[in-house]
């Protein structure tokens, strides 16, 4: 059988394959070339696919810079998993930086502890610490979640200007409990006490109280926010927990190399 047989046999094989096998044959086709260039025959021989399959696999993941390729080199993982393997490695270390200062949080208040960051216009949520309260806080580790209806995602965009902010109110999937007007008075006044409130904006009968973290060059690198039922965040509560959110993100921004007389 020619060689040119055996790929149209592949080919037809291939063509009922899903959306899944082909994400997972794109992972495999990185993974062989973690340990050096590889010609588009030798990926074809060790994925077992045809060539053109192959071709098609390592072109759409090197458009996406998750493999560059050299014509007498072959392919060869791409300027986009440095960046990735960039931002995980910062999102590990600031997740491992932050924890004791949420267990301390958690502790003292008796609430639901987040830390997040941005990530893709939304907020990733990279840490929690449950409550000691009898209540279920739903989010979890992983998810992602609008940045303007979030506390979380409002004290992460303390810095940005009203252009970014009205952006950031378009793109919720659940809007916002308020119109845009009242939505940016609140940010303004977020802006000018460090702090960020979650109104029960994002779920039913919960609010939260959020704050920035900021890098040795004072730049919002995460954020934390303290979450309960409404029941026990009143207004004068969430007025007292500001303070004690706020104090624990400056700890958490010391130990990033921020120094309040910079900011």
């Amino acid at each position: 059988m020619s060689q040119q047989t055996r790929d149209r046999s592949k080919d037809k094989e291939e063509k009922g394959v899903s959306g899944a096998q082909t994400l997972f044959r794109g992972l495999d086709v990185l993974e062989m070339v973690q340990d050096g260039p590889l010609s588009l025959n030798q990926l074809s021989d060790r994925l077992g696919l045809s060539r053109s399959t192959a071709h098609r696999l390592a072109t759409a993941l090197t458009e996406r810079r998750f493999l560059s390729f050299k014509p007498r080199e072959g392919y060869s993982l791409g300027s986009r998993i440095l960046e990735l393997g960039h931002c995980a490695r910062l999102q590990v270390q600031m997740t491992q930086l932050a924890r004791p200062f949420l267990e301390e949080l958690a502790l003292a208040t008796s609430d639901t502890v987040h830390l997040g960051v941005i990530v893709n216009d939304e907020v990733l949520y990279l840490d929690k610490i449950p409550g000691r309260r009898r209540i279920v806080i739903s989010s979890h580790v992983g998810e992602r979640q609008p940045v303007a209806s979030t506390g979380l995602g409002k004290a992460l965009i303390l810095d940005d200007n009203e252009e970014r902010w009205r952006q950031f109110y378009e793109l919720s999937e659940h809007g916002s409990a308020k119109s845009l007007p009242v939505w940016l008075e609140r940010m303004r006044g977020y802006v000018s006490g460090g702090y960020a409130f979650d109104l029960e904006e994002n779920e039913d009968r919960v609010r939260c109280v959020a704050a920035p973290i900021r890098d040795v060059e004072g730049r919002i690198a995460a954020a934390v926010s303290v979450s309960s039922a409404a029941q026990y965040m009143s207004d004068d509560r969430m007025g007292e927990l500001i303070s004690i959110v706020k104090d624990a993100t400056a700890a958490i921004s010391r130990e990033l190399g921020w120094r309040s007389d910079r900011s």
